[in-house]
């Protein structure tokens, strides 16, 4: 596949489609580290040195090792077929950056949102974005080292996540994993389309 690449034709010739995909969730929830492991370029990303004005507002209890913060985006891209390539778009995860959460969306068909075991509640503001502006979305537990391990049902229970909506565990250090939670994700935006599709 990567032999049929010239420096003018950035995808196979075999693509026939592209989506453009939000990976989001909350602050340090693993969104720079799931982009870099499934991204098959060199992925961009947009960070700062965590300073100490910073470090007074953002909480760090759970990053205590954390030395940058996303104060863009971060971008990536993936095959994850011969014939469909994601763009993925990373969200900084401070709400003061809602406005490019807001920017970030439009044009997205559908969103990964990374969550926090330590910390679901982190993740409504998200959540309730993409369901205020009608982007459907999937769920991944990132599993952080020592970090507790939530039945998937209570998670989402605790996520008040409806019914259809996918969930599933993910390592964003680890490619596959990560792939996976991209491909059940995909499968569910193609279950809606097909279910907006016109009946005979």
């Amino acid at each position: 596949m990567a032999s049929a690449l010239t420096p003018d034709r950035f995808v196979a010739p075999t693509v026939t489609a592209t989506a453009k995909i939000v990976v989001a969730g909350a602050f340090g929830v693993g969104k720079t580290t799931f982009v870099s492991s499934v991204s098959e370029v060199p992925p961009v990303h947009m960070e700062e040195p965590i300073t100490r004005a910073s470090a007074l507002v953002d909480d760090l209890a759970r990053t205590p090792a954390k030395s940058t913060t996303t104060v863009g985006v971060d971008f990536g891209r993936t095959h994850l077929s011969d014939d469909l390539v994601l763009y993925l778009f990373g969200t900084p995860g401070q709400i003061r950056f809602r406005f490019l959460w807001e920017e970030l969306i439009v044009g997205a068909l559908g969103a990964l949102v990374l969550v926090d075991p330590r910390d679901l509640d982190a993740s409504h503001e998200i959540l309730g974005l993409l369901e205020e502006n009608g982007v459907p979305y999937a769920v991944a537990v990132n599993q952080f080292d020592g970090a507790p391990h939530h039945p998937l049902g209570e998670v989402h229970e605790a996520l008040a996540l409806a019914g259809h909506t996918p969930l599933t565990v993910c390592d964003a250090r680890e490619r596959a994993s990560c792939m996976q939670a991209l491909i059940q994700l995909t499968e569910y935006l193609v279950r809606l389309a097909h279910s907006l599709e016109p009946r005979p």
